[in-house]
């Protein structure tokens, strides 16, 4: 089975893609004069910029830790996608202007067929190659694929919308549609790029993890309890996600006259367990004799809350 394309490799191809659908919805523009294909054509110069920005970003994230960064350079991606997303919201406004021009002076259309052929064949570029991005945003967890991929399908979406908009122009000879089209087109643009920039600053405040994993690791520790009874207490549990990482962190309650082997052991087979049950987690398993609570005081004073 043949290796899937490295974060890198999917990205170098986004920008290649870039250029040709750049050229592709520039000359529709240009044969047109549509203000809904010059709406297509900006977004495409703004998926150039997002896919060489986490191209770059991609490339920091997978650097080893260092003695200024101990915990590594996972969160670099989330900045991928925030800037992504701001790049998108500056075009949508920059959309929104032209619109409005062109709305005060409604101009009529030329050579549509040639124009609406070009933004199709962009459109189906575009269409693949979120679909591969989205399989290798999966695959590597990488949030910079995923922030690419989804302003992508904006732009399919984006295309469509353009498509169905100037096709309406030709048929009932109302010029003003193809400004209130790429009003509407830019309003959609900005709300993916709000989400975009959302996503990012929740990625970079330590979110937790997806709830379905989390439910995994909760009812994976839960059997754990249930095995060991009343002898063992796992509590304190909090998990975070960080680029393609994911951490869990949590307290082993064991009696306090158990031998420091028997715990060790006891914790280790947790630590495997959690690994098989979500590949690549980073656990760390603090041990307690039961009666004793590890008390970390915010800096209010109050106690932070536990998850369990």
């Amino acid at each position: 089975m043949p290796a899937s394309p490295t974060p890198q490799t999917l990205l170098k191809i986004s920008a290649g893609v870039a250029l040709v659908t750049i050229a592709l919805k520039t000359l529709a523009w240009a044969l047109t004069g549509s203000i809904g294909l010059l709406s297509d054509a900006m977004e495409s110069f703004v998926n150039l910029a997002g896919a060489l920005f986490a191209l770059w970003m991609v490339g920091i994230a997978q650097r080893p830790a260092d003695a200024g960064h101990p915990y590594g350079h996972h969160k670099a991606e989330y900045f991928s996608a925030g800037f992504e997303g701001l790049l998108v919201m500056g075009a949508a406004v920059a959309i929104v202007w032209a619109s409005v021009l062109r709305l005060r002076e409604p101009q009529p259309l030329a050579q549509l067929d040639i124009g609406l052929a070009l933004s199709v064949l962009s459109s189906a570029l575009n269409g693949a190659l979120a679909w591969a991005l989205f399989r290798g945003a999966r695959a590597a967890r990488s949030m910079a694929l995923e922030a690419d991929a989804r302003h992508l399908m904006t732009d399919v979406w984006t295309s469509a919308g353009v498509v169905v908009g100037l096709v309406a122009v030709a048929l009932t000879g109302w010029h003003w549609l193809d400004p209130v089209l790429g009003i509407a087109v830019a309003l959609n643009i900005l709300r993916e790029g709000g989400h975009l920039v959302w996503k990012s600053s929740q990625g970079l405040m330590d979110s937790a993890l997806e709830p379905e994993t989390a439910d995994r690791i909760a009812a994976l520790l839960d059997g754990f309890a249930a095995r060991e009874g009343a002898a063992v207490r796992i509590d304190h549990v909090a998990t975070r996600g960080a680029g393609h990482r994911r951490f869990a962190d949590l307290h082993l309650h064991v009696p306090g006259d158990w031998r420091l082997a028997r715990a060790a052991a006891l914790r280790d087979e947790i630590e495997a367990a959690l690994m098989r049950e979500v590949p690549g987690l980073s656990t760390t398993i603090q041990l307690l004799p039961l009666g004793m609570e590890a008390r970390a005081v915010a800096e209010d004073g109050a106690m932070p809350p536990a998850e369990r």
